[in-house]
């Protein structure tokens, strides 16, 4: 069944599945400007919680180069990720469709490599964007399809790649190989430390894939700065390496941490953050020093809350801030993660809006910026009258809508200041965000009315999947 197909046949309203044109686009920005089409590139971090950036209220972790993105650009205070872990947020995100809808639900994996792939002709923002002109290319960590599948990212869209296809295989900094487009890469990887090669000598890690990573994403720039680009950079960090060794938290070395008093996992992770930091900030310098700056739109948020893999506390640094949960829940913090948009001169410096949005937005959003049609219908709705700073003409989200299916099904609605949780199939939870953005508090038994529409909002929010099936 095609996605407009099924989109339709749950009877949401025109807002829920609304379109962009090309003539909003030049209405907006002039039809001169529109012409020229900015290059746009998303950065996604792996695991990094909404509480473990400067300017989201990180106090010991340093990122200067994401608040200072926060400072020249636009801080989103509500924006969801697609789910609360790996494959379905990724799938929202290139899709344009909430978990409801989404072909990738949870993270199935299939052997021997990869995860459930995404089906040949599924409409993906890159395909639209390499449709308008875009060259395209993902650098970094994929999830939806492993080798030969018909989820690669050269089958959905994108014209180049360099990473890791499988999430698994992700989990290692230090792998023996990455992809680049369908082909392995051998790295000088291949014995872990503690093992012995050959010949009997202990072989050192030394290609560290974050590193190699960041790279690929400065050259990708660099070589396609005629534009315009669309370049989704996914680094793993700080993603745990959950196969075990000493600590989870992987990194060359702990930096400005080494001397501190914290437990070596703590050390690692903030060395990560802040690796993941220095990266960005070296992206956004290449886009200076090659005269892009004012005619790229960049992107910045997380995959879903902060993870306890590998050693990690959520609560040393108070990854989540003031909301309750952390990855794999669809509490806030599982969910609610860091949005940074920048673009000089069309973005206003130090901007801050609390317009509700989510990954499923960015297909449509992306689509306007290029000037076409999306192409299929969407759960998304455009955020760029926000981006321009013109919110009286943005359009709202009747309501957002996850569901997460390990361990069971877990559902929750956002809508306006209320957010609702229903737990494998058991009585809706329900709390008010404007009060109680740490959901302490569940006030299901006063507020029977807006149970009943979120009760409304459930009965029609999803479609039946073979692969997720609610239970309970």
């Amino acid at each position: 069944i095609s996605r407009r197909r099924f989109l339709q046949s749950t009877g949401l309203g025109a807002a829920t599945l609304a379109l962009t044109s090309c003539d909003t686009f030049r209405s907006r920005l002039g039809a001169a400007e529109a012409a020229r089409k900015p290059s746009i590139i998303f950065i996604l971090a792996d695991d990094l919680g909404r509480g473990d950036v400067g300017c989201y209220g990180q106090k010991q972790i340093q990122t200067p180069h994401i608040d200072r993105m926060a400072a020249e650009g636009m801080r989103f205070t509500d924006h969801y990720a697609g789910s609360t872990v790996c494959a379905p947020s990724r799938c929202s995100l290139m899709t344009g469709l909430h978990t409801g809808h989404t072909y990738v639900r949870g993270n199935r994996e299939i052997q021997p490599m990869g995860q459930l792939p995404l089906p040949e002709g599924t409409v993906t923002l890159p395909r639209i964007l390499q449709q308008a002109g875009y060259r395209t290319a993902l650098v970094g960590k994929w999830g939806l399809g492993g080798p030969d599948s018909t989820g690669t990212p050269n089958q959905q869209g994108f014209d180049h790649f360099f990473g890791y296809l499988c999430q698994r295989h992700a989990h290692n900094y230090y792998p023996e190989f990455l992809f680049r487009n369908d082909q392995q890469v051998p790295l000088q990887n291949e014995v872990p430390d503690g093992r012995l090669d050959g010949a009997g000598v202990a072989t050192k890690k030394v290609e560290y894939s974050a590193d190699l990573i960041e790279q690929e994403a400065l050259t990708f720039v660099e070589e396609n700065h005629g534009g315009p680009f669309f370049l989704y950079f996914a680094p793993t960090l700080p993603h745990a390496n959950n196969e075990g060794g000493k600590s989870g938290m992987e990194v060359p070395d702990y930096g400005i941490y080494a001397g501190e008093a914290w437990p070596d996992a703590q050390k690692g992770h903030a060395a990560m953050i802040t690796r993941l930091d220095s990266a960005v900030g070296r992206l956004l310098q290449k886009l200076k020093d090659l005269g892009l700056d004012e005619n790229t739109i960049v992107f910045f948020a997380s995959d879903n809350g902060p993870h306890s893999e590998g050693g990690a506390d959520p609560d040393f640094f108070d990854s989540n801030g003031p909301l309750r949960g952390i990855k794999r829940d669809l509490y806030e913090g599982g969910i609610r993660v860091p949005l940074l948009a920048r673009w000089p001169g069309r973005i206003a410096a130090g901007a801050v809006t609390e317009h509700v949005s989510a990954f499923w937005d960015f297909l449509p959003t992306c689509a306007e910026l290029a000037g076409v049609q999306p192409g299929a219908a969407t759960d998304g709705i455009s955020l760029l009258p926000t981006l321009l700073g013109h919110p009286e003409q943005q359009a709202q989200h009747e309501f957002l809508y996850w569901e997460f299916h390990e361990g069971g099904s877990i559902q929750a609605v956002r809508l306006g200041r209320w957010k609702a949780v229903r737990r494998h199939g058991k009585e809706v939870e329900l709390y008010d965000l404007q009060t109680d953005p740490g959901e302490a508090k569940n006030v299901t038994r006063y507020q029977s009315a807006v149970v009943a529409q979120v009760k409304a909002c459930l009965a029609t929010a999803r479609t039946e999947s073979e692969f997720w099936p609610l239970k309970g």
